[in-house]
């Protein structure tokens, strides 16, 4: 048995081998950070981030070989644009179950232990989108496909929905071919089709560019304050990642993707497609029960009853108002805010009144502003 075949039967869908030389993306991550684009992400652009991710010997001494794996996450049902009535909630695909971490990593590792023991010794190190490693790149320099003006890896016959992850090793192995071609072609879908304006096309390297401030993911996972104001209505009924530029991208159509093979990347009941005003009511313990071992728990309770009093203010029916209104009380700052912003976007009287209601007990100066603001719409002068 060789590599790739180790890697298949521990359920892998694509491998590939590439050298441990430098990256020559350097100066092009140089200049995404310098550039501020990185936002909050400040793990991506410190100095010492900057330095491993130029090299992956800056992780392994002495590393001379990287084996990148891929793993399918989409279900049956993924292909082309995802249409979820504006009451209910779209968690991004990778999200909607079991966290890729807990799943992928004791794999990876069994899989490096393997070589070690089977084949031949070693010393490395592997990661599931877990340290300062430029996966993509390495993943088409190990052949799997090509960086699309998405900024996600898309392979052949098989779209994009995919978790990857290395094992960095200090012996040489037999390499894969890079991958040669862009087959993005003049296609722009995933520009055009990203709300927020996120995506920056290619640069004179060839490389996609995006502004992660813009990005709905960022903003809904990522940001860990308020979410700009002139942002929100653009996110949607998205309280958790996004998928956009993956589900216009003609390359994810139904022929091409390549359904998932894992149980636990399914989505689980009363997540994806959850009503909003279900999600809103959460209390700490039923977040903590519902979200058990997914990835949505990095985002914690407060981040995501932010995004669902966002996407229930983009819904805009006075149906939500009870909702939002408790949601004046809760004990996180971040979420009142929003829900009060979410109700001067609905409007009408019931909403105007406990914003009156809440405006006097209000500490926080950020959320007694929201609340004036609300109060100043339109629908609820």
């Amino acid at each position: 048995m060789d590599i790739v075949q180790k890697a298949r039967e521990l359920g892998f869908d694509q491998v590939g081998i590439t050298p441990a030389t430098p990256s020559s993306h350097t100066p092009t991550y140089a200049t995404w950070a310098s550039a501020g684009y990185a936002g909050e992400m400040s793990y991506l652009i410190r100095e010492e981030a900057l330095r491993k991710r130029a090299g992956v010997a800056e992780l392994v001494p002495g590393a001379r070989s990287v084996i990148v794996v891929a793993k399918s996450y989409s279900p049956s049902d993924c292909g082309g644009f995802e249409d979820i009535s504006a009451d209910r909630a779209i968690f991004a695909r990778y999200a909607r179950n079991e966290d890729y971490h807990d799943v992928l990593t004791p794999r990876l590792i069994e899989l490096q232990n393997w070589i070690s023991h089977e084949l031949l010794p070693l010393k490395g190190r592997a990661y599931i989108d877990t340290g300062p490693v430029l996966e993509r790149e390495l993943a088409v320099r190990a052949g799997l496909g090509w960086a699309g003006k998405n900024t996600m890896l898309i392979q052949p016959q098989a779209g994009s929905y995919f978790f990857l992850g290395c094992i960095i090793v200090d012996v040489e192995l037999e390499y894969d071919e890079p991958f040669a071609r862009h087959h993005c072609g003049t296609c722009d879908s995933c520009l055009t089709g990203c709300p927020t304006g996120a995506l920056l096309g290619l640069n004179e390297a060839g490389a996609p560019l995006m502004d992660a401030r813009r990005c709905i993911s960022y903003l809904t996972i990522e940001l860990k304050g308020p979410i700009p104001r002139e942002l929100r209505p653009l996110i949607g009924n998205r309280v958790y990642g996004c998928d956009i530029c993956q589900e216009v991208c003609p390359h994810n159509s139904p022929k091409f993707i390549q359904i998932t093979s894992e149980q636990a990347f399914l989505a689980r009941q009363g997540v994806h497609g959850e009503e909003l005003i279900k999600l809103m009511g959460l209390s700490q313990d039923e977040f903590s029960q519902l979200f058990r071992r997914s990835p949505v728990k990095r985002a914690k309770r407060r981040g995501l009853l932010r995004n669902v009093a966002v996407a229930l203010g983009n819904w805009g029916s006075p149906a939500a108002v009870p909702a939002l209104s408790a949601a004046l009380a809760d004990s996180e700052p971040l979420i009142r805010g929003h829900a009060a912003w979410a109700l001067g976007r609905i409007g009408g009287w019931s909403a105007r009144e406990a914003l009156l209601s809440s405006a006097p007990v209000e500490q926080e100066a950020w959320v007694q502003e929201e609340i004036a603001l609300a109060l100043s719409a339109r629908d609820t002068a």
